[in-house]
């Protein structure tokens, strides 16, 4: 074991140590002056972030005033579903394959191989 290993103030809470013996008010003026650094830096995060969201919301602004840009939007994702239905298709047949039948053909069967462990 380490010697700090054994230390007593390793258990004490950092409500303990602050307070404790020996703790004066350097300690307390210390934690203040984290906390308040500790705020300022979350309100200029949070400020960033609500000028980034402003910033997003006036490009998404332009699209959508934009009837070209609105269409073009449209067909992108009109052409990513049908790619996606294409590739859903595809995995329905190459099972039906496998499985002897045509595709689109339902027999009945269920879909999920058992495969017998004993």
């Amino acid at each position: 074991m380490s010697d700090h290993d054994d230390d007593p103030r390793d258990d004490a809470t950092p409500d303990d140590r602050s307070t404790g013996p020996g703790a004066g008010a350097a300690d307390g003026e210390a934690d203040d002056a984290r906390v308040a650094e500790g705020v300022e830096h979350l309100q200029r995060a949070a400020r960033e972030m609500i000028a980034a969201a402003r910033t997003f919301l006036d490009v998404v602004e332009d699209v959508v005033g934009d009837n070209a840009a609105v269409a073009s939007v449209a067909d992108a994702f009109g052409s990513w579903s049908q790619a996606m239905s294409r590739m859903a298709g595809r995995s329905g047949e190459a099972g039906d394959a496998a499985d002897g039948g045509e595709a689109g053909e339902d027999d009945g069967r269920s879909r999920v191989q058992h495969i017998d462990l004993s």
